[in-house]
This record gives C-alpha cells, structure tokens and sequence, in this order.
C-alpha cells in the first residue's frame, strides 16, 4: 500500500501487498520514469519482528536449548545434526557458500527489484524468525538501487528457489565472490554496498539466511511481471483483432451483448464490449463497406450477407476472454502468494504465550508453476489465433478482396508480407513447445529429501519467453493489417475507420509509412513490434 506523503512510500507488512505495488517497485513509478516508490517496513511488522526474535534468542539459542530445526540444525537431510551456538555464525556464512549455486547470465534487474520486495514483505509477517537487521538491509538496498547479480537458472521451485535466493543473500552480506549492479554498473558487492553509502559486509544470525533463501520468491517476481504483462497483451490482442476486422470489413454481430450474456462468463462479455468500444463509429464493418466489390474480390452474382467470419474474428470473444479469466485465476494466486510466508520452520504463538517451531512446505512451488504453465498456455492462443488472421490478410481468398500477400503495386515484381506472416508463424510454433507444462515434470534432489519439485521457475521463464514473442506476433500483425488497410483505402473512399482505430493506424505510419512496392521487411517488423513492446498503441 501507498501513503500519501510527498514522496511516494511502500509500506510492507506482510498482509496488504498488490500486484501493482510490486511492478511499481521493480519498474518504476508510471509518472515518474526512473523513479521508485520508497518502501518501508510498518511500524507494527517491525514491533512482530523483534518480539518473535527476542524470544528465539532466549529460549532456543541457548547453549542447552534442543535441536530445534532451521534454528540450530543442519538443513534438509543433515536435518538431526545439531549447530552449537558458537559455531551458528560460521554455518549461515558455510551455508550461503553451498547454495550459491546458480549459473546462467544475470537476471533482468526488475525481476530482482520485485524478489527483493516479495521477501522483504514475505519476512515482515512475523514468522520466519529472522532479525529485523536482515529486513532492514534488505530494504534498504532496494531503496539505494543496490541489485543483487542473481544467475537465472539452478533453481528446481522445491525448497523455494535456494540458488537464486542465495546469491541475494551473498550480495547482501557482502561476500568477496558476490556481485551487485548498481547505476547500470557491476560491480563486486562490497563496492556497490559502500558506493551506495551502505556498510560493506554484515553478518547473519541463526536462521537468517534459511529464512532468506527458502520460498519461491526469485519465481514469484518473474510471475508477478509475467502477468503484468499478460495484461498488457490482452489489451494489444483487442487492438491487433479491431485492425485486422475493418481490414477485413468483418461482421460485428458476433459481438452483440446478448450472445455473450447467453455464455455467462465474464472474460468473454469484456473482451466483446472491448472490440465494440474500439470499432464504434466505423464505417467499413459495415454492409456499407461490405457491399463495394474490391478488384481483388472474388464474388459471383450479386451480393450477399456474409451472415459471419471465420474463426479467428467471430470467435475472439471466446478466445481472448477465455485468457482474460485465465488471467484473473492467476492473479489472485500471485497476489496471495505475495503475501504469504513461504520459508520453514515458522513460528506460532500458542495459548500459554509460547512459541511453537512448525515445520512444512510452504516453500513449495507448486502453485507458481501451475499458475505460470496455465498462463503459458493461455496467452500462447492469443498468439496463436493473431496468426492465423495475419494469414488470412494475405489471402484474397480469405480476406475478402484484400491484394495478393498485400502487395501494394505489380504482384510478382513485389513479393509483399508473406515473410512477415512466416516470421509470425515461427513465433507462434516455438510458443507452442514452450507451452508444454514445467510442472509435469520432476527430478529428485537433495538425497531424496526433495523427492517431488514443481519446476515453478522453468515455468515463469517460459511464460516471460511467450509473452515477449506474443509481442512480436501482435505487432506483425499490426502492421499486416495496417496494410491491408492502406491498400484498400482508396476503394472505400468516403468511408472512416473508427476513431479508436485510426489513431492506432496513424501512429503505426508516423514510423512505418504505407508502402506500394517492397522496402526491408525487416525494419517495418521492428518499428512496428517496438511500437507494441512500448505500448504506444495502448496509449
């Protein structure tokens, strides 16, 4: 949540963290590019913190205390091996050089910025154990732009995601081997740590880093950015589907309120209502732009209804609002996930005022890659379907008089967009394998001891991987069907597209004029994916 200070601020206290927060502190804040909201932590998680810790330093660290599990044990299989207090500073620093495991290039800094948050508000609840001093630095590296170099792959979604975590870990406590980024810089964590006016080593206590590392945080902010995203697409899809049905002067009855209201889902009856604000006022899905012949039209007799379009127009209300709904299951398992303790042990107050140590599995990440392999498969179909409507602009045939492979002048002498439609078609196929389910599968770990893991972040990396083809596919199609429009236009002159419509035509040709013969395909993708990558067509 936001107060309403001068400067903006975060407030964490492990119950009340949005979506929105979180995309806001990994990317910024919307009227101010570059800059973050300050998060801190509430004064009643702060108040939870110290009380639970406190009790833990003088009833289980004791010299005489029993073997209490994340507290002074070994971990996982080494689960019954007791840690002596004296030696419990030396196995948190031992256990960050074990789990510092990770390989691959670095993570983007934003899915960074979001794990940090998600751990910070995650430990704020009160019941991993861990000192306030871990949270505050935690915080307090957020806040000065101090980011963790986190390897992308080695994590399994068992444990949490242990490897990525840990090499949060390592940067925060300042480890020689540890690297951050700070001010587009990487550098050695120690140096980011001073030049951001932070102590360059700290030292963690007994169940500081376990509580750090277990949970499947470093997944859950690729999810949360993944179906932030996933919006964004949803919202490009409606654009891409109004372009490609006036180019096509498609049927608008099959978005009548009355056919969605007969389904009963909600995804459906917004996306509908969302291609009928778009094409509200256009003349040509009308029967008055339908009944002019085109000189690439083939049509005997005299004409006729087209009474209803092909799939991949009539039926967007079923596919795209089907992801919509999608979209929302999703979210509200990424939102209380958010909000979640996800490490073991924790602790619970019982009735006398003590406190009990729980163990369980709450860091398992099976949640995440359900919901990140039903998101992949949902957002893959809107892909899928922009495809096949890029396919179908090029085909007289199928687009009801639109130009051969929309070439603008001498057909043969030009070859047109058929390689743009094939670069689509590419996307579309390698989106299809990467729908196949992380959480099918499982590979044992740890001895044993991690017998099943979910895979979860396999799953939200392949969900980040379709969502930027989707991208791409999106913004072909854009271009495809701006074309068809710009070779048509003349035919139907007198007749305006709808006003929605036409200022996302006119910002397309502001980079990306009309074109008769062929230019570099290449560039006119380009221009037209970063125009979809940036939005410029939502706005």
């Amino acid at each position: 949540m936001t107060d309403g200070s001068q400067r903006e601020r975060l407030i964490l206290n492990g119950k009340d963290l949005t979506l929105k927060d979180i995309v806001r502190a990994a990317r910024g804040i919307e009227t101010e590019p570059g800059r973050f909201p300050e998060v801190r932590l509430s004064s009643e998680a702060a108040a939870r913190l110290r009380e639970v810790r406190q009790y833990i330093e003088e009833n289980w660290l004791r010299p005489d205390a029993p073997t209490i599990y994340g507290f002074n044990s070994g971990v996982g299989k080494l689960k019954d091996t007791h840690i002596p207090p004296e030696v419990n500073d030396a196995f948190q620093k031992l256990m960050i050089e074990s789990h510092c495991s990770g390989i691959g290039e670095a993570a983007p800094e934003e899915v960074v910025r979001a794990t940090m948050l998600i751990r910070a508000n995650a430990l704020a609840k009160g019941v991993s154990g861990v000192r306030i001093q871990v949270v505050e630095r935690l915080v307090e590296m957020l806040n000065r732009g101090v980011h963790p170099v986190i390897p992308l792959l080695g994590s399994v979604g068992a444990s949490g995601d242990l490897a990525p975590m840990a090499h949060l870990v390592s940067a925060l406590v300042g480890h020689p081997e540890a690297e951050v980024f700070y001010r587009g810089e990487r550098l050695s964590a120690q140096e980011g740590l001073q030049r951001a006016g932070m102590e360059a080593t700290f030292t963690m206590k007994a169940k500081d880093v376990l509580g750090m590392i277990n949970g499947c945080t470093f997944t859950l902010g690729m999810a949360v950015l993944a179906a932030y995203d996933a919006r964004r697409i949803t919202a490009l899809a409606d654009i891409a589907c109004a372009l490609s049905m006036e180019a096509m002067r498609g049927e608008m009855g099959a978005f009548d309120p009355r056919i969605q209201e007969a389904r009963n889902h909600p995804g459906q009856m917004e996306t509908a209502a969302n291609i009928r604000r778009l094409l509200a006022g256009s003349q040509w899905t009308t029967d008055t732009a339908r009944k002019i012949k085109l000189k690439d039209e083939v049509r005997d007799g005299a004409w006729q209804p087209r009474v209803q379009d092909a799939y991949a127009l009539r039926c967007v209300p079923q596919v795209h609002g089907a992801v919509l709904d999608v979209l929302a299951f999703v979210e509200q398992i990424l939102v209380r996930e958010a909000n979640a303790a996800t490490d073991n042990p924790l602790m619970f107050m019982e009735e006398d005022g003590e406190y009990t140590g729980l163990s369980g599995g709450n860091f398992h990440g099976e949640y995440l890659a359900f919901a990140m392999d039903f998101l992949t498969v949902a957002v893959h179909e809107l892909g899928d379907i922009s495809e096949r409507r890029s396919a179908r602009l090029l085909d007289p045939t199928m687009s009801y008089g639109l130009p051969r492979n929309l070439v603008g002048t001498t057909v043969g002498l030009n070859t047109g967009f058929t390689l743009a439609q094939c670069s689509a078609a590419a996307l579309v196929s390698e989106n299809k394998t990467l729908c196949f389910p992380a959480s099918a599968d499982s590979i044992p770990t740890k001895s044993n001891q991690e017998d099943h893991v979910s895979m979860s972040t396999w799953a939200a990396r392949k969900a980040q991987m379709v969502i930027k083809n989707l991208f791409k596919i999106l913004g072909i199609e854009i271009l495809c069907a701006a074309q068809g429009i710009s070779c048509i236009e003349e035919q139907l002159a007198g007749l305006h597209l709808a006003p929605a419509t036409q200022k996302v035509y006119d910002r397309l040709r502001q980079d990306v004029p009309a074109t008769g013969d062929d230019r570099y395909m290449n560039k006119q993708m380009r221009l037209a994916i970063a125009l979809a990558e940036n939005d410029a067509f939502l706005q």
